[in-house]
């Protein structure tokens, strides 16, 4: 049965009918600061912690309901005779429901403000109180959302608070402090150990929705949002129309934004399965986008679109006779939303401006365990590049290779990407070999390797890919280098007048 309720709550959301619903029942009501205030104001009837306590508020609310008159009564249990006499003794009465929820460290830890008003916005109240009631949850009912008020209220009034529904609402809440210690710590860890590989990793991640399947149709699966995000990318987008996002579809509009971000000219690229089948940047992103799908449009059947700029009316009539399944980009004009709004299947992705963050780590989970490592870097200078053939490319040439290879940074390895200026000629991804990614980069240009610089993401362990570049008429290479065999593949390239440089940096993408 509840008599008394602990309402103390920094999201006032809600708070004043669920109180007065409580009010109605005949529960006592305890509360802190601003919130009493609150109450009161509404002609609500509330007895202040400093009362129950019998000790003030102070150092600024620093300390309110920390107080054995507060936490005994929490977590006193009930069928434990020593622990009902022990408040008998003392005079403390038990409270039966805690509703509260916390400061709202996460927004201002991102404001940037100075560490001293960060710190005062961590709660300390809030998490214990919630802390503590769920665990006492057999007789202490704890809400930490607002949007459970209504129900609560409900079951009171119908007296069905079974055993279940206090554990659902105990685990609530302590998934809520696990986050909120997880974002303190992650801020703490980030601006003051100046260690991005720490001894403890924790993240913290809030559910966007479920989704229909997984990868495959009998696999379940849900998307969640890091709660610590600095950049624009898939997690921030809004969907404007279309089917429920899938898992591949949310895998595929990844990738695609994260190679277009990389760019700072208008660019497009098409991706299947998370690689390109076609990328380009032009002085336009009309331009861009029909140059990226034209590398191969066979494989751009329904395939995921990202654009660097906003989709206008002329790329959503190019789209429009297509099947696409997801166009990922950071604003679509009215115009083109009026156009494409027919097609009820396509997903329409919104970001808003491009925001980067290449500071922040790349994750990957594997059984039992996280990879996290430092991101690739986002670009090259020519001046960065090594020139170790007689012939050195030409200014057109340069300007390829650099494109192949931010371009071969977003392929799966092993991948070789061939180029025409600003647009990709044809892409070999995740072959098991490289030379057999060449052959298949070349075999998807169909006849437009011609001409074409080549860009592999790993150094070429024999000559037999230089081979198989200058049977295609490729006219220049960029690789890493570092084989115990470069000089047998510089030579190759010698011997075909092929230009080569090497970057001195992988770009392996498992």
């Amino acid at each position: 049965m509840i008599k008394t309720a602990l309402i103390s709550v920094s999201n006032k959301e809600g708070v004043i009918d669920f109180a007065r619903q409580l009010a109605k029942l005949g529960i006592k009501i305890i509360s802190t600061g601003n919130t009493a205030k609150l109450l009161k104001q509404n002609k609500i009837k509330v007895t202040l912690v400093s009362d129950v306590t019998r000790f003030p508020e102070m150092l600024d609310g620093r300390l309110k309901s920390l107080h054995p008159n507060i936490f005994a009564g929490i977590l006193a249990d009930r069928k434990n005779r020593k622990h009902m006499n022990e408040l008998k003794k003392h005079k403390i009465n038990t409270i039966d429901l805690v509703a509260v929820n916390f400061y709202p460290f996460e927004d201002i830890a991102n404001k940037k403000l100075k560490t001293d008003e960060v710190i005062e916005n961590i709660d300390i109240g809030g998490p214990s109180l919630a802390r503590a009631a769920a665990k006492n949850h057999r007789d202490v009912l704890v809400i930490i959302d607002p949007n459970d008020y209504s129900q609560v209220i409900g079951k009171i009034e119908n007296k069905k608070i079974d055993g279940n529904f206090r554990l659902r609402l105990a685990a609530k809440a302590f998934l809520r402090t696990a986050k909120y210690d997880t974002i303190i710590g992650r801020y703490f860890a980030e601006n003051f150990l100046k260690d991005i590989f720490p001894d403890i990793y924790n993240l913290t991640f809030k559910k966007i929705q479920n989704l229909r399947y997984g990868e495959n149709p009998h696999q379940k699966a849900a998307f969640y949002r890091s709660f610590s995000i600095k950049e624009t990318c898939i997690s921030t987008a809004k969907q404007l129309q279309g089917k429920e996002l899938s898992y591949n579809n949310i895998l595929d509009a990844n990738d695609a934004f994260e190679l277009v971000k990389d760019f700072d000219r208008p660019t497009a690229a098409v991706i299947k399965h998370t690689n390109p089948s076609g990328v380009a940047s032009a002085d336009r992103i009309e331009e861009a986008y029909k140059k990226a799908y034209e590398t191969d449009s066979k494989s751009a059947f329904g395939s995921v679109v990202a654009l660097n700029r906003p989709c206008n009316a002329e790329i959503a009539r190019m789209m429009k006779p297509l099947f696409v399944e997801v166009v990922i980009c950071p604003k679509f004009e009215n115009e083109a939303i009026e156009i494409l709004k027919d097609k009820q299947n396509l997903r329409l992705l919104e970001t808003g401006d491009i925001v980067k963050d290449y500071e922040s780590p790349d994750l990957r989970r594997v059984s039992g365990g996280l990879l996290v490592q430092t991101r690739q870097m986002p670009d090259l200078k020519e001046k960065d590049l090594k020139v170790v053939t007689k012939r050195k490319p030409t200014k057109e040439e340069m300007k390829a290779l650099i494109f192949a290879w931010k371009v071969n940074k977003h392929v799966k390895s092993n991948s070789i990407v061939l180029a025409r200026g600003n647009v990709t000629a044809g892409i070999g991804a995740g072959q098991m070999s490289r030379v057999d990614a060449a052959k298949l980069a070349v075999m998807k240009s169909e006849g437009k390797s011609e001409g074409s610089v080549m860009s592999s993401d790993a150094f070429f362990p024999f000559r037999d890919g230089v081979d198989e570049a200058a049977k295609a008429g490729i006219t220049a290479i960029i690789q890493p280098g570092g084989s115990i065999r470069d000089k047998e593949v510089i030579e190759a390239a010698n011997e075909y007048n092929i230009a080569m440089v090497f970057t001195g940096i992988r770009l392996f993408r498992h």
